[in-house]
């Protein structure tokens, strides 16, 4: 029997106690924890980075949008119509809200992000405002309105967004889209109407007259277009 000089014992029994050469040894499950939760931590700020670039973006596109103005009267014509029914059918609803709110934040402590480059409180709370506040508020219900009318038609969601596989669902989603985007322009024209009609000392019908009857042809074709535009993002990120 042969012993080992370090350890006195036989050489085979040294042999089985010390660990075998370049062995690996398992990893602590406190350590596999660890890398889970880096991963998923990880995972989660990419998502928050990604949903504020999508906020910033459509902020973006509702101020562009509201610089492109033909004067019409007494309520100029935008896009913002256009932009925010994009957002309202593009984004999940709280990115949705943020957005619109984000816009309406800075163009009131003063950046020129409304019609005519405008910027301040002055203009939220001027003749126009009241279609300023209807986005957020047709915003909101247009979203209620749009997540019911997906799922009854059966359109397939997932992290907020339609899951658009087949023509049959994009055909679906589409309608729900056009109806949601109604909702929120009907909402718009509410406050708009009341908020002028307030603010100009004029009548109902006066109101009507300036600032939701020149409107209503060329804002059904703008949520039709926004719809569309919405649908071909939706397709091209999925």
């Amino acid at each position: 029997m042969n012993l080992d000089a370090s350890t006195g014992l036989p050489t085979d029994a040294a042999e089985q106690e010390s660990p075998q050469a370049g062995a690996v040894p398992p990893a602590s499950p406190d350590r596999a924890a660890a890398a889970g939760g880096t991963a998923k931590g990880g995972a989660a700020a990419s998502s928050r980075t990604r949903a504020m670039a999508r906020v910033a973006l459509c902020i973006a596109i509702i101020a562009v949008s509201a610089w492109v103005t033909i004067p019409l009267g007494a309520v100029p014509v935008t896009l913002q119509i256009f932009a925010v029914a994009f957002a309202i059918v593009v984004l999940p609803p709280k990115e949705c809200l943020a957005a619109i709110a984000g816009y309406e934040l800075l163009g009131a402590v003063g950046l020129p992000v409304f019609s005519g480059m405008r910027g301040g409180i002055g203009v939220l709370l001027g003749p126009t405002g009241g279609y300023l506040w209807g986005y957020l508020v047709g915003a909101a219900l247009a979203l209620v309105v749009l997540a019911a009318l997906r799922r009854a038609l059966g359109v397939p969601m997932r992290d907020g967004r339609p899951v658009l596989k087949t023509s049959q669902v994009r055909q679906r989603n589409l309608v729900a889209s056009i109806a949601a985007s109604l909702a929120y322009v009907a909402v718009a024209y509410v406050c708009g109407w009341a908020w002028f009609m307030a603010v100009m000392h004029v009548g109902p019908l006066e109101s009507f007259l300036a600032t939701v009857a020149p409107f209503v042809i060329i804002d059904l074709v703008k949520v039709v277009a926004a719809a569309l535009c919405a649908q071909a993002v939706l397709r091209a990120v999925r």
